[in-house]
């Protein structure tokens, strides 16, 4: 609201005339100060926009990684399983009965390998008696990229 308040009346050239105060409007804005809120909004929203949709494919990714890694773990207990049957035993364990699978049903994206050396006891070095086992799933993140998760394990010729 406007205060207006009426001058004392004097003599002289001001008599009669009201004498008006402006006292600024309460809650509204002047063009100045609505062009600088959008200048900062201008500046401020695109950051906050690309953060958020980063958090978003970055919240997505754990149950990719997830079922990257079960997949990996089964494949993995299969060769664990192989090793200790009285069937197949430590000789079966070959690259070659382990092919690749470039894509596993029910998992669209995903593909795995497995990679089976024979090493010496220090695992380093070839030798034989151990065999380093590793799976690895490769499946794309939400950016579309390739990413990959590995297993890997020690499988022994010796059995108790």
């Amino acid at each position: 609201m406007r205060e207006i308040e009426h001058a004392p009346a004097v003599d002289g050239p001001s008599v009669g005339r009201l004498n008006v105060r402006r006292s600024r409007i309460a809650g509204g804005f002047t063009l100045i100060e609505t062009i600088a809120a959008i200048v900062v909004l201008a500046v401020a929203i695109p950051p906050i926009i690309i953060g958020i949709t980063d958090a978003h494919r970055r919240r997505s990714a754990p149950p990719l990684f997830e079922r990257a890694r079960w997949l990996a773990a089964e494949r993995l207990e299969d060769v664990i399983a192989d090793r200790h049957s009285s069937t197949r035993g430590y000789a079966y364990v070959t690259n070659a009965n382990y092919p690749s699978e470039t894509s596993i049903t029910g998992f669209t994206g995903y593909s795995r390998t497995t990679s089976i050396t024979e090493t010496g006891p220090n695992l380093v070095a070839a030798g034989v008696g151990y065999k380093a086992v590793t799976v690895t799933v490769t499946f794309p993140n939400p950016n579309g990229t390739p990413l990959s998760f590995a297993v890997a394990t020690v499988l022994t010729e010796y059995t108790p």
